[in-house]
């Protein structure tokens, strides 16, 4: 029924929007692709790809890059500021398509940020050997209304963002669809399925943390209590505790730093404020990036350590530019987002005594005032509710030792072939192919049992499942450190 509803939902849309194409070719495109081939072909519409592609209302291309074995497109779609309200203004969406085959399936992707312009293949892409769309999120520049409403930035707009651009392309990706991302990406996939859970036939979200009370944090206090080991949380917690026993000198180097850099802090307010949360961030920092081995890195005596060795370590864990004007402007739509619906975490850190002035600080901090915001705390529930009793085809994937899986999605009792997996060790790059070989087997073969390509063996023998497409370091490497600051 979901699959029949999802088809006839693509087909009505589709008719709604091809325009002078006619009706008759829009439903022989949705319901028989050799058909949709057989009239172009006699209509003297071109078939190439980019041609298609480029045939739908709104779509208009950047770029084009070439690599071996697919296409890729830098595009630009035309959505509404408001889906509520179309009539109220337009913007620019950038997308980005890693073309291979449309007799392949499709994976939609998205990171919650900005979207890269480089060829990349998320991890479901390559073990179905699909297809790939991108997506920038709402607001984040070049992919922002102007002017901009904040109101306008929720999270069931974007899933409209993502809706539209499914619905556009689904004409021409005719197979089975899957929606994946990472961190905030993994929630994105969530708040899509929520809102539109026809559209996709499976979702696999990394590392998706899951807010449900904003106010009510303690899982991430326990998990600091426990995380790695013992030794491993003495020494990082020593050097975050010793940058704030040193905060005259340090901060005495900050202000070189910021004045060589040409660094503000008009938006956090102070430059002893945006110090103390780039302080306050090593501990989160270090376990979101690190792993235990990681802990040889960290000054083992941070008593006797020298002032540039706590700098050195506190800059290389969590970014003494990441709270500066210039490092805040590129996140201004996610701490507007976390301090409107997404919540954010807030942890005691015990072991710092009466050394912080100012606590984890809140999203408002770092949100020029200019801009209004109004946490609605009905949001994250409204979805937590929904995942767990109507979850239907999701797989959710968690490092061990990643402090944003504290508190995470789980499908209840309602949910239907939905699972939740931890990598044992793992961090916020946590991923399939680091799961424990029967977890990992288990999950590769959902994935393409949902994608409509499971071989026969893997049907028969889910521990048989194995990626369809070689692994590629320039399409598959991913860098979980490209994004600083408490930030999913």
């Amino acid at each position: 029924m979901r699959k029949a509803f999802r088809g006839f939902l693509s087909l009505a849309v589709l008719i709604g929007t091809v325009g002078a194409t006619g009706a008759s070719a829009g439903a022989a495109t949705a319901a028989d692709p050799a058909a949709y081939r057989s009239t172009a072909a006699e209509s003297g519409v071109s078939t190439d790809i980019k041609d298609r592609i480029l045939a739908i209302p709104g779509m208009s291309l950047i770029e084009e890059k070439p690599y071996a074995g697919y296409r890729f497109f830098v595009l630009n779609y035309t959505q509404p500021v408001d889906h509520r309200h179309p009539s109220k203004g337009t913007f620019q969406q950038r997308i980005t398509l890693l073309h291979k085959d449309t007799s392949r399936p499709t994976v939609f992707s998205t990171s919650g940020y900005n979207v890269s312009t480089n060829p990349g293949r998320a991890e479901p892409t390559r073990i179905i050997d699909g297809n790939q769309v991108s997506l920038e999120y709402r607001y984040f520049t070049p992919s922002r209304p102007a002017p901009a409403d904040w109101s306008k930035l929720d999270i069931r707009q974007a899933a409209s963002d993502q809706h539209r651009v499914f619905t556009a392309l689904k004409r021409i990706y005719t197979g089975n669809w899957l929606t994946t991302g990472v961190s905030k990406g993994g929630m994105t996939a969530t708040y899509y399925e929520r809102y539109y859970p026809q559209d996709m036939d499976g979702v696999v979200a990394y590392v998706a943390p899951n807010d449900v009370v904003d106010k009510e944090d303690s899982a991430y206090d326990r998990f600091f209590e426990n995380v790695g080991t013992k030794e491993c949380r003495d020494r990082v917690n020593a050097v975050q505790r010793e940058a704030l026993v040193r905060r005259e000198p340090l901060e005495q180097k900050y202000r070189e730093y910021a004045a060589d850099g040409g660094y503000t802090f008009d938006t956090t307010g102070s430059l002893d404020k945006a110090y103390e949360a780039v302080v306050m961030d090593y501990v989160w920092a270090f376990w979101q990036y690190s792993l235990v081995s990681d802990c040889d890195t960290i000054p083992a005596d941070a008593a006797s350590a020298t002032d540039q060795a706590i700098w050195d370590s506190v800059d290389s864990v969590s970014g003494f530019s990441t709270y500066t004007d210039q490092g805040l402007e590129r996140y201004t739509p996610y701490y507007y987002q976390a301090g409107t619906q997404l919540g954010s975490p807030n942890i005691r850190q015990p072991w710092l005594g009466g050394l912080s002035r100012y606590g984890y600080q809140p999203p408002r901090t770092f949100v020029p005032r200019s801009i209004p915001m109004k946490f609605q705390p009905s949001v994250m529930r409204d979805v937590d509710t929904w995942v767990r009793r109507h979850a239907d085809r999701m797989l959710y994937v968690y490092g061990q030792n990643d402090p944003w899986g504290a508190e995470r999605f789980r499908p209840g009792a309602g949910s239907r072939d939905s699972y939740v997996m931890t990598v044992p060790g793992g961090n916020h790059g946590a991923s399939v192919a680091g799961l424990a070989e029967e977890n990992k087997a288990k999950a590769t073969a959902a994935i393409l049992r949902w994608a409509g390509v499971a071989p026969a063996a893997v049907r028969d023998d889910p521990a048989k499942a194995k990626p369809l497409a070689k692994f590629d370091a320039r399409l598959d490497e991913r860098d979980v450190r490209n994004e600083r600051g408490l930030r999913p």
